[in-house]
């Protein structure tokens, strides 16, 4: 019996151990190693040292995606925590229909981003699309949504914030029912203006929901595939190629799986370092 009490533990992670060796840890050093070759999935591996690393720090292209996914994030993290918070305090108040719009809010995220992205596509097409329309019917010119390259990429996170702005608003909620009561009815006594207590109260007590946002909204950010993929395949110009959509392409469409390697990677050092410097700056107030 004693010996089964201590082997029981160790039966009963096992698989968890299998699942994560399999899919976690040989994959991981599977692309370490293939950064170092040449491999074109077909042909056998070649190995020839740094010259992928030489190559990543030369292409243009690759930066040029990196400054197009900041330039999403600039745009979509702000956007989307200021959208996403405004909402979740109005539906925080004892409104009509609460319900009805938290359900509604949230059902964009529940739908195919594939859906998503081709019904805002046509929304943006250029002759035929419901906003040009509008902006011709009041004597607007028609503007370039998808064909610009100055405003293509916003364009784009425009859209999914409107996809996701419905988890977030859900943890905003749970945030905001968490902040006692007696704050507020104590600020009331004091006579703090509305926005007093939204500043001196709310934002302080929900700080931690706000780190988790921005984390998740970084994460899902530098992550953007579907929507330049669908909708642009990456231009005008390169101007909304993503990093993930340049990794994919050279991976499968190229077959440069040892160049694609070296690309993810580096890219999930830069991940890993922008949620670090988050965490400090973020979270220091929690």
């Amino acid at each position: 019996m004693r010996l089964r009490t201590k082997i029981t533990p160790y039966l009963l992670v096992t698989p968890y151990i299998i699942h994560f060796m399999l899919f976690v840890v040989f994959p991981v050093i599977f692309s370490i190693v293939l950064t170092f070759h040449k491999w074109n999935i077909i042909s056998p591996m070649e190995y020839i040292g740094l010259n992928n690393y030489i190559r990543l720090f030369k292409d243009e292209v690759f930066f040029r995606s990196l400054i197009n996914t900041l330039i999403f994030l600039v745009i979509h993290i702000p956007l989307q925590i200021i959208v996403a918070l405004f909402l979740a305090v109005i539906l925080n108040q004892n409104i009509k229909f609460r319900g009805f719009f938290r359900a509604a809010f949230f059902l964009p995220v529940i739908v195919s981003g594939v859906v998503v992205t081709i019904l805002w596509q046509q929304l943006y097409g250029f002759d035929t699309g419901l906003l040009n329309r509008l902006l011709v019917s009041i004597g607007l010119g028609k503007v370039g949504w998808l064909t610009d390259p100055n405003i293509a990429m916003p364009s784009i996170a425009l859209m999914a914030t409107w996809k996701n702005v419905g988890l977030y608003i859900v943890l905003f909620l749970v945030g905001l029912q968490t902040v006692p009561n007696q704050y507020y009815e104590a600020a009331d006594i004091e006579g703090a203006s509305r926005w007093q207590k939204f500043y001196k109260i709310t934002l302080p007590m929900i700080n931690p929901t706000i780190f988790m946002v921005v984390i998740l909204s970084t994460i899902g950010g530098f992550s953007l595939f579907i929507e330049p993929y669908v909708m642009t395949g990456g231009g005008p110009l390169n101007s909304t190629i993503s990093a993930v959509l340049y990794i994919y392409k050279q991976g499968f469409f190229y077959y440069h799986m040892g160049y694609s390697a070296t690309l993810g990677l580096f890219f999930a050092l830069i991940i890993m370092a922008v949620v670090v410097i988050q965490k400090k700056f973020v979270e220091r107030d929690i």
